[in-house]
């Protein structure tokens, strides 16, 4: 791998650590300054809905300018959105802020690793960010539970910080130190993104409505075929709208239920994202593209396990079905990804289709942080609300299953038809 790869993944790797430990540190916030409960997976809602409104244009914006410059315009734009919010700005309207910054950066990151590394490499390299932004989860996740313990706001550090804070008149005196070092981790990955030298961009016409027509023709593509990409489609928007979900339920359970503190349950969180890497290994290893159908077993196993959760009251019973949560929830996802991928490769094109992807996951996490946050905003306890949200998600997977049971490897990889 050239050395300009191992700076953007370097970049990349920082600027999701930040997004992942603001999340905790904006919980924690939010707790402390008194805010609605069910304001909290709002956060997610604000920081999602980018990606939603910018789908059709921010591949062609990463055309258009230097990508590596765009990254680093983009990372200073979430930091302004930290800074915004240690200076006060609304938690929510902050992580909107941040959010526009993060739906421009990822095209402009995938198609910048397109530029710099040879095609036979493009696996590896891709391996590569995966891996390390899932270590950006657990870490970030893991890293913002310690900024907001006792042990963290204990040292000499955070002592000076806070006290630089209480003269300078900042609205959360506390959580300024945790903070600091999220706009240090946003700064230095800006400042190695402005060290990635690029190709100069292509000439990109940006008519947007002319962008959105095409954008809605290749989403309305993907969902009538019937060969794998509606099913493949339709199996990963439900999963990381459950997965959004899950992020702020386990807080809430581990909280409520376990006993636990905030940095504690940010913790047990992490157990998920151990599971998901080792369910993608098992995956990556055993289970062929022909085979992804098949593997709808897990998603309905999954449901049931999280239906399970609200009647465990011991954090390692619990750490242990979150690990098999993530687990089941690797086995699935690898080679339903992997399907969307083929079939768009065959109807689309890379591009297209991973803007329509994005487009419906982020839809469906918007979706179901809504019904989430309504449910807490209704004060619905969070055992019938794990529960009945598990038993929902395994009824929609066994229903997924049942509707595409016809559809068998030979289909999916054969009967394939040239992109139009």
């Amino acid at each position: 791998m050239p050395p300009s790869f191992h700076r953007i993944n370097a970049a990349q790797f920082l600027s999701a650590l930040a997004d992942n430990a603001l999340l905790i540190v904006a919980i924690a916030l939010m707790q402390r300054t008194g805010q609605p409960a069910w304001w909290v997976p709002l956060l997610r809602f604000f920081f999602i809905i980018a990606y939603v409104g910018l789908a059709p244009f921010v591949g062609a914006l990463a055309d258009a300018v230097p990508k590596a410059r765009l990254m680093a315009w983009m990372n200073a734009l979430k930091w302004l959105g930290a800074a915004a919010l240690a200076l006060g700005l609304h938690p929510l309207l902050a992580f909107g802020v941040i959010g526009i910054g993060a739906a421009a950066y990822a095209p402009a990151k995938y198609g910048l690793v397109t530029e710099l590394v040879e095609a036979q490499q493009l696996v590896a390299a891709n391996a590569w960010i995966e891996v390390t932004v899932v270590c950006a989860v657990l870490l970030g996740t893991a890293g913002g539970g310690y900024l907001v313990s006792r042990e963290f706001e204990s040292t000499l550090f955070a002592l000076a910080i806070r006290s630089w804070a209480v003269e300078q008149r900042l609205v959360s005196v506390s959580l300024a130190p945790a903070l600091l070092v999220v706009l240090l981790l946003y700064g230095a990955s800006t400042a190695i993104n402005w060290s990635i030298r690029c190709a100069a961009p292509r000439l990109v016409a940006l008519h947007l409505p002319a962008l959105g027509r095409e954008f809605a023709s290749a989403h309305w593509t993907l969902w009538r075929d019937r060969d794998g990409g509606r099913l493949s489609l339709a199996v990963t928007a439900v999963f990381w709208g459950a997965s959004a979900v899950m992020q702020f339920a386990v807080l809430r359970w581990a909280t409520e239920h376990l006993g636990l503190s905030l940095t504690a349950a940010a913790y047990l969180q992490a157990a998920v994202a151990v599971g998901l890497v080792v369910g993608a290994a098992i995956a990556g290893r055993h289970v062929a593209l022909a085979r992804a159908p098949r593997m709808m077993w897990a998603g309905v196993a999954l449901g049931m396990l999280v239906a399970l959760g609200p009647w465990l009251r011991d954090p390692w019973s619990a750490a242990a079905l979150l690990l098999a949560v993530g687990t089941l929830g690797g086995v699935l996802m690898v080679p339903m990804n992997a399907l969307l991928q083929h079939r768009g490769c065959v109807l689309l094109s890379p591009g297209r289709s991973i803007a329509v992807q994005g487009f419906t996951e982020n839809a469906s996490v918007l979706a179901m942080l809504a019904v989430y946050s309504w449910t807490v905003w209704l004060q619905v306890p969070i055992t019938p609300t794990m529960a009945g949200f598990g038993l929902g998600l395994a009824a929609t997977m066994a229903l997924l299953w049942w509707r595409f049971r016809g559809l068998s490897g030979r289909r999916v990889q054969d009967r394939a038809q040239p992109a139009a």
